[in-house]
């Protein structure tokens, strides 16, 4: 499969390093808005504007779309599904359904695959929802982030009068995860299920009671959590946070016959959070040239994509080896 990249930061590195991981892709190209000569993949792979992607629709298999969810997505998905198969990892919630019809809508005009929302959350925790309340109806479902950084909660900490730079890592309440493991299915508040750590490196002289102030009264961010403010150093963040660390645990918890009760929990603990969802990327990436190939198009999610057509291994292998 001939894999294209549009978008070069943290999560086009990481769909970067899953190409290389599989033996059946190869990465035609890294595509741009900036100037390609100022961007330089770490694999080699040659870069180009993306103004030059109308003209490569036949050198390109999947093209996995690497751009924000508030502005980039809603616009470059839809207009790239008329011209390759592409993958997302689109994650404002709300707005799914919309992206979805948008870009089923241009796919299909083309007869090309779009599968949107994937990595791991929306993605793998998705499915999992999806599982166990399909195996255990009636139950509930939690879904538990961290610890790890939030990277649009840091940006905002860093867009603070003062604040020259800052990380913001999501960490689950203890006792909130050993009250839904023990399958007691307890009512929990925002406040109750997360907490929020902030690390501040502040400009100097800048006033850090005012910092904290603006951060912990932030509506939508960290008003409706307990939040904790730290000051740093330069130095201490490079040394201490530099990295992108993430994961957390979706939860459920039903009962079967006469009042026994399950949990079902799964849990990742990634040290990248971007390098993790662009390996999501990239076996969606395959599934969706697949399926493309047997003649459906049209937009998909993690849900419609059967998991056989994830992996490079033949449907005997897998039997053999996995069921």
């Amino acid at each position: 499969m001939k894999i294209g990249i549009l978008g070069y930061g943290n999560l086009g590195r990481g769909v970067e390093y899953a190409v290389e991981k599989n033996e059946d892709m190869e990465l035609v190209g890294v595509f741009t808005r900036r100037d390609p000569s100022s961007v330089s993949p770490r694999s080699g792979a040659k870069t180009y504007h993306v103004d030059e992607l109308e003209n490569m629709k036949d050198d390109i298999d999947v093209l996995i779309i690497c751009g924000g969810s508030a502005t980039d997505l809603p616009e470059m998905t839809p207009k790239y599904a008329k011209m390759f198969n592409v993958i997302d990892s689109f994650d404002t919630h709300a707005k799914i359904p919309e992206h979805f019809s948008n870009v089923d809508e241009a796919a299909k005009s083309a007869g090309k695959i779009g599968i949107i929302s994937c990595g791991w959350d929306p993605g793998m925790f998705s499915l999992n929802r999806l599982y166990s309340m399909s195996v255990l109806p009636g139950g509930k479902d939690y879904t538990f982030w961290g610890k790890g950084v939030s990277q649009g909660h840091s940006d905002a900490i860093r867009r603070i009068e003062g604040v020259k730079d800052a990380r913001q890592y999501t960490v689950p309440v203890p006792a909130a995860l050993d009250a839904v493991r023990s399958g007691k299915n307890p009512e929990l508040t925002t406040r109750q299920k997360h907490t929020r750590e902030c690390f501040v490196v502040a400009e100097d002289g800048a006033d850090k009671e005012a910092i904290t102030k603006a951060i912990v009264t932030m509506p939508n961010y960290f008003a409706d959590y307990d939040t904790t403010v730290t000051f740093i150093t330069e130095e201490e963040m490079k040394r201490d946070h530099s990295g992108l660390p993430h994961g957390g645990s979706v939860i459920y918890t039903g009962e079967t016959g006469e009042g026994n009760k399950h949990v079902i929990e799964y849990k990742l603990d990634l040290d990248s959070n971007p390098e993790f969802t662009g390996s999501v990327l990239a076996a969606y990436a395959r599934a969706a040239y697949r399926i493309n190939q047997a003649g459906e198009s049209g937009a998909k999610t993690v849900f419609d994509i059967a998991p056989a057509q994830l992996s490079p291994l033949s449907g005997d292998d897998i039997r053999a080896h996995y069921l």
